[in-house]
Parts: C-alpha cells; structure tokens; sequence
C-alpha cells in the first residue's frame, strides 16, 4: 500500500497524463490543488514510485507516465463509478424512452449510444435465445395460405417464422390456432417448445370438417419452430472509428479492429473479464497480448432479475475510467430496466 502522500501524486500524475498524453514532470505534479509538498518532494516520491513500478520513465530527460500497476491503484481507489454529466444524463433517459422495435436494432443503438458517451469503441453482447422463454405467441395470417408466427422471448427478442399452407384458412382459423399454440409453449424455452407433442385431437382433420383447420396451422407452427434458431451469442459494436482515433499507433489500431471482428474472441473476452470478478481489465489483465494497451470496462445487464448479456467499452489505458465505469453503469441498468419491461 503507498501512503497518502505518495497515492496523491500518483493520482494527480495518472490524471494528468490522461488528459494530455504527455510524460508528467514534478514541477507540473506540485501545482496540482491536492499536493502540498515540494517539486523536490515530489521529484523524490516520482522516484520512489518508478521503483516501486507504479510509473515509467520512457526518456531519461522526460518526465514520468503510469504502467499498468499505477492504473491499478488509480482505478482500484475511485471509489466507485463517477457521474454522468446532466447532458449525458439526458441522451441516455431520452434513449430509452424512444428506442422500440427488436431486440437486435436496440442492442446495436445501444452499442452507439455507449460509444458516443464515452468516446470509445462500445460493445454490447445480447442474450442468449436458448435460455430465454417465450412469453408471447401470434399468429397471423398473411394470405390464405401463409401466416407469421411471432414469438416474443424474455430476454426481449424477437422470433418470426413465415409458414406457408397447404390450404386456405380464414381468419378466424388463425385467430384460434393462435391461441392453441400459445397455451401450449408459452413459460417454455424455444428447445422446449420444439420438443412439445402436439396433442392427439389436433393431428385428427379438423372437427368442422374445413380444409385446413387449426391443426393444420398449430402442426405447421410446431414444425417452423423445430427448424434452425439463431443460438450464436449476437455482438454489437459501435464507435470503432471514436476508438482508433485515441490510438497513436497505426499497427495497435489494426489489431484491435481485427480482434473485435471476431465474435467469438469478444464474447469470451467480457465473459472472462466477468468472471475475474473485474469491471475494469488493465492491459495484460485483457488476457490478450493485443490489447496490452487497451482497458476494458465491463458490466452485465439484468432482465427479469437473471444475468442477460453484457456491455463494456474498450479503450486506451489512459482513458477516463471515471467517466466509462458511470456511462457503462447508467447504460447496463437501463438496458436490463427496458428489456425486463418487454
């Protein structure tokens, strides 16, 4: 642990360097408003602190930047996320009050959203389908032949599946189908509802002796349902061009936009950071070489009171990590609060 002293000018170099990307001198460290001690004090606590591997020293004559340790300590002694300002505030309650529609279209304004609230390349990870239930059921008749099943799942997406006839129906017919199906698959998950028998009185032909009666719509239904489903973790990612530009380095901006092409290394990136117990990943504690100088911030969102996907934003180490923990904060909870709403 470093005393208050040393912890002071350590905030006040970390602080310093990220706002202006420089190398920070003492004389600079001891005009800050919490030092009260020296530029010769400081010069020899700056000193301490590179010996203690909490600052590096890139130029014999330069002045002092922080590693990955002296992150650490930054970020570890926030005290918790910061505070929206009122007009970032504002943009999100806006947000969320006006964004409607599927599931998949809200994430990715989501990611945009949390891009442009911080500046950073933003990625939102939506849940998984196979273990949301069903908590809708339509259906709707297009043409006398073709009708679309609609399902509307707890995690907030959206399922639809045209279904095409062998006979006419009328309205009335899929009104009624409609409901059959419901009572059968609603409170399942979609594996569930695949696997639901479909009862004997609807594989008879239908009791009013009609072409195409409601068995034949609930039949044709259950068989959409126990085709192929979109069981691939969805990533959304938005503000990659906000991202690059905080990077100096054309080849680190490179590896970065050619990692978070990657679906799958995204999703068990957050999901590992996660599962560290982490809300912030410095550097190396990425676990990917690539991202030695990225950070991380991290959250889950909550829908129905179970963990649903997560958003995080991917940034240079000198980011403002105040400012991405309180923007990721606010975002994962409204999130979770409008995909819980339905």
């Amino acid at each position: 642990m470093l005393d208050d002293r040393k912890a002071t000018i350590l905030r006040a170099v970390v602080t310093e360097y990220i706002e202006t990307a420089q190398p920070v001198g003492s004389g600079h460290v001891a005009k800050a408003p919490e030092v009260t001690v020296s530029s010769a004090t400081v010069r020899n606590d700056m000193a301490a602190l590179e010996a203690d591997g909490y600052l590096d020293q890139p130029h014999t004559s330069a002045g002092r930047i922080p590693t990955e340790k002296g992150y650490r300590f930054f970020v570890d002694h926030l005290g918790g996320p910061g505070r929206l300002g009122a007009t970032e505030t504002q943009q999100v309650r806006s947000f969320f009050s006006k964004t409607h529609g599927e599931l998949e279209q809200m994430l990715s304004d989501t990611s945009r959203l949390l891009s442009k609230l911080t500046r950073y390349a933003a990625v939102v990870v939506g849940p998984p389908h196979e273990v949301a239930t069903i908590k809708s059921v339509q259906v709707v008749s297009l043409t006398a032949r073709v009708v679309l099943v609609v399902l509307v799942l707890s995690n907030g997406a959206v399922e639809k599946h045209t279904v095409e006839l062998d006979d006419d129906v009328d309205e009335l017919v899929v009104n009624a189908a409609g409901v059959r199906l419901a009572s059968m698959i609603i409170g399942r998950s979609l594996a569930d509802a695949a696997s639901v028998e479909v009862d004997e009185d609807l594989t008879r032909p239908d009791p009013s002796g009609a072409e195409g009666g409601v068995g034949a719509v609930v039949r044709a239904a259950m068989a959409a349902l126990r085709g192929e489903h979109r069981h691939d973790d969805q990533v959304y990612i938005g503000g990659t061009s906000d991202m690059a530009a905080a990077f100096d380095a054309v080849g680190t901006v490179s590896e970065i936009l050619r990692i978070l092409e990657q679906q799958l290394v995204v999703v068990s990136l957050l999901e590992d950071v996660l599962d560290r117990g982490l809300s912030v990943a410095i550097g190396t504690e990425t676990g990917n070489t690539a991202l030695a100088d990225c950070s991380l911030v991290v959250a889950p969102y909550v829908v129905d009171g179970e963990p649903a996907g997560s958003i995080g934003v991917l940034g240079p180490t000198r980011m403002h990590y105040s400012q991405a923990l309180a923007a990721v904060a606010v975002v994962s909870n409204r999130l979770g609060r409008r995909l819980s709403e339905g």
